[in-house]
């Protein structure tokens, strides 16, 4: 019975893949979609870079055995029998379909090294990279910068790199800098904790929380980054080190 429900399943979802792709490839807001779900159903299992399971490696590519979107989307929605791999029953077939386009994203462009060593990336992260000096792990480091202590578990291997690369081009929302001056005095910057009508507050470049009435400030808003791009800094062997350390990374951030 739950096989004819697979075979069901597969031959409608097949139908509805044949006709999107017959109009159009998956699009910008499909393959974020999917991230989207797949890190609310899928990341707890088998992690954000989807390689947690043994022989299942989604960043790169690999999976148990060759799957065709259809079947994908289909096991996405049936689950495995006698295996943990649960069905979601309430999952619509496009939302399946679209973690579909996410896991064949996984493995596009994915420039990091795959021998990264996480003793070596700690070194650099605490040394040559001067990474401490915003960030801290598990208790040790600075405040200014978000916690990386469970950052592993948050990200993927190719989004930290992107991070690492590029710092400007992605900022997490709760990561944010604000940039105050208020009325008599001078310009004051730091990560955002809370803006609402009347004020804002913020920890500032020296780890100190402060708050502001709006109605005291002559400007205010964000603020670029100030992480630099290791670009110049770290070779690529020392980009893939400090990735595979932050991957590694799955502790439980401090308050």
């Amino acid at each position: 019975m739950r096989s004819m429900a697979l075979f069901c399943a597969t031959a409608v979802l097949a139908a509805g893949l044949c006709t999107r792709a017959s109009g159009q490839h998956a699009t910008a807001f499909d393959v974020e979609d999917g991230k989207r779900v797949f890190a609310t159903t899928c990341a707890n299992c088998h992690g954000p870079d989807g390689n947690l399971i043994a022989g299942i490696d989604f960043g790169r590519g690999v999976f148990r055995r060759k799957f065709t979107d259809a079947e994908l989307a289909a096991t996405i929605i049936n689950g495995i029998p006698n295996t943990p791999m649960p069905p979601n029953p309430g999952m619509s077939g496009e939302q399946a379909a679209r973690i579909v386009d996410y896991l064949r994203s996984m493995s596009e462009g994915r420039a990091v090294p795959a021998n990264g060593d996480a003793r070596r990336g700690r070194a650099i992260f605490t040394g040559k990279g001067e990474c401490t000096d915003c960030h801290a792990v598990n208790g040790t480091g600075s405040r200014v910068g978000p916690d990386l202590s469970r950052i592993g578990a948050l990200r993927r291997a190719a989004e930290l790199e992107r991070s690492l690369l590029d710092p400007k081009d992605e900022v997490q929302a709760e990561n944010r800098f604000y940039k105050v001056t208020p009325k008599n005095g001078k310009p004051v910057k730091g990560r955002l904790l809370n803006r609402d009508t009347f004020t804002v507050q913020l920890l500032d470049t020296d780890e100190h929380l402060r708050s502001f009435a709006i109605r005291d400030l002559r400007e205010h808003g964000f603020d670029e980054t100030p992480m630099p791009s290791v670009r110049r800094k770290l070779g690529a062997q020392e980009i893939a080190d400090v990735v595979t350390y932050l991957s590694s990374l799955r502790g439980e951030a401090t308050p």
